[in-house]
């Protein structure tokens, strides 16, 4: 017997468990695909478009990259409150009002596909899809998820640009505030030590230089006040007259006389006498001359020198009164040269003390300038988004109720189960000849037992018996090709619908997968 005959006899012999098989599960799947109810995928696309003015002109403050966007509008679309709503105003489930919330944001998540395509110069899409009962649903559960889009974006869009106008509203005022109190600082710090500033240190150190000089003249005033008392003094005690009072009660005049002849004696030692300024001098000296001798002629009645003690004490008491003048005068000067000094030691700490909180106000300064332009921007920005001229997301292709079903492609359901009804038989035939061990051919003898046999004699049935086997193998398939559709339609009728099976098992698959 060759291989091809032995194994179809072995087919054959296993035709009924192979029929049985094949046959439930492709009666099964031809059941399941006419049964599964149609499902209706309707689509929308929608991009990234960039903002509608230039970013050189005018920016938004908004920077959010638009594959970043596409992404957080997909998770807040997709979050559960969203898909409840939805689910509920379009009917998403036959019997929703008994499903579960689990069970309806469980099928609008299932039934929604999101696709985002994204890269480097290309443009930023976004396309949607959802599966529905019918392609009313689906296309409206699509406007739903437009108009939830749109306004997620706005709404983010916005919100971001006024959180960040508000921010820097924030800062303005606080910076501001900042800056106030350190002008303040500054304000009181120059308030109390006016005298000890280094804005005005060279002027205090002229006058130091000044006070400096009127003291020493101060000193020597004094010094020849005291002087010529005790010269006087001195010639009163060896002659006993008193001598040079005129000279000590000379009059303005009388001194501004010989101070002009001093004039000229020196300028005549350099100009000629036709020369304008020893005219004018000439001139002056003697208008002074006449003045001079007016004086005189009219104390000349006035003047009677006296020898005596009282004479003596009225200069003496002059003497005293000019030099107590001028002493008291030089500890004014001492006193404000010491609190001159004072301050001018004191400038370098304050010079220290200024500069740290003037470089403090400058750095909060430089904050607020930098915070007012960022104002400005964020409001330019917000403006931009209130006005919906920055990045936004429109649509390019709007949602539409698919006129046929996209799924289930049944004659592919149906050949497939029926491809697999068949491989399915066979495998079972397959796995019960490599199960039997049974002696059937001379191999097998020489295999197992290592005998040879001289020659085989096959059994020969009567005609009898081979037309009993043929009308009870006709039965048996006959039995078979009936039988077992039948089974498989009546439990699919008054049992459980093989399509809830179906789809209970792609739910559990896709749960462990």
């Amino acid at each position: 017997m060759g291989p091809v005959r032995y194994y179809s006899s072995i087919f054959l012999r296993r035709l009924p468990y192979f029929l049985a098989v094949s046959l439930v599960v492709s009666v099964a799947s031809v059941i399941i695909a006419i049964t599964l109810p149609p499902s209706y995928e309707a689509q929308m696309r929608l991009i990234v478009e960039s903002p509608q003015i230039s970013g050189h002109l005018a920016s938004s403050t908004v920077n959010t990259p638009a594959f970043e966007q596409m992404q957080i509008v997909e998770q807040r679309l997709l979050t559960r409150p969203v898909l409840l709503e939805i689910a509920r105003k379009q009917l998403v489930l036959e019997n929703i009002d008994n499903a579960s919330p689990d069970q309806i944001v469980g099928v609008m998540r299932n039934n929604t596909t999101i696709q985002i395509s994204s890269g480097q110069g290309q443009a930023n899409l976004m396309t949607i899809f959802f599966n529905a009962r019918s392609g009313q649903i689906a296309a409206g559960v699509l406007n739903e998820y437009l108009t939830e889009i749109q306004k997620l974006d706005v709404t983010y869009r916005k919100n971001r640009a006024s959180d960040t106008l508000s921010f820097f509203e924030k800062e303005v005022e606080r910076l501001g505030k900042e800056l106030d109190i350190r002008s303040s600082r500054i304000l009181e710090f120059e308030r109390e030590n006016s005298d000890a500033l280094p804005s005005n240190l060279q002027f205090r150190t002229a006058q130091q230089a000044a006070l400096q000089t009127n003291l020493e003249q101060t000193d020597q005033q004094i010094f020849s006040l005291k002087s010529q008392r005790e010269k006087l003094l001195e010639i009163y005690g060896s002659t006993g007259q008193i001598v040079g009072v005129a000279q000590q009660n000379r009059t303005p005049a009388q001194a501004q006389l010989d101070q002009l002849l001093n004039e000229l004696d020196s300028k005549l030692a350099i100009y000629s006498e036709t020369n304008p300024q020893i005219r004018l001098l000439r001139a002056r000296i003697s208008k002074l001359e006449e003045t001079v001798v007016a004086e005189q002629a009219a104390n000349t009645a006035a003047t009677n020198p006296q020898t005596g003690n009282s004479t003596l004490d009225l200069q003496l008491a002059q003497f005293d009164s000019q030099i107590s003048a001028l002493e008291d005068q030089r500890i004014s000067i001492v006193d404000r040269l010491a609190k001159l000094t004072l301050t001018i030691d004191q400038t370098p700490a304050n010079a220290i003390a200024l500069a740290e909180l003037q470089r403090d106000h400058d750095n909060i300064q430089a904050q607020y300038n930098s915070v007012v332009d960022r104002l400005a921007a964020a409001s330019t920005g917000e403006r931009i988004e209130v006005t919906a001229q920055g990045q936004r997301i429109s649509v390019i292709e709007y949602p539409v109720a698919p006129a046929a079903p996209t799924k289930p492609d049944r004659m592919m359901v149906a050949a497939g189960g029926t491809a697999f009804g068949i491989s399915l038989g066979l495998a079972l035939v397959v796995l019960l000849e490599l199960l039997n061990r049974t002696v059937r051919r001379p191999e097998d003898l020489i295999n197992k037992l290592e005998v040879w046999p001289i020659a085989t004699i096959p059994y020969l049935p009567s005609r009898g018996e081979m037309i009993r086997r043929r009308i009870g193998w006709s039965m048996v398939v006959l039995a078979i090709l009936i039988g077992v559709p039948a089974a498989v339609w009546a439990f699919h009728t008054y049992y459980l619908p093989l399509d809830l099976i179906a789809e209970q098992v792609i739910e559990k698959l896709e749960v462990y997968w």
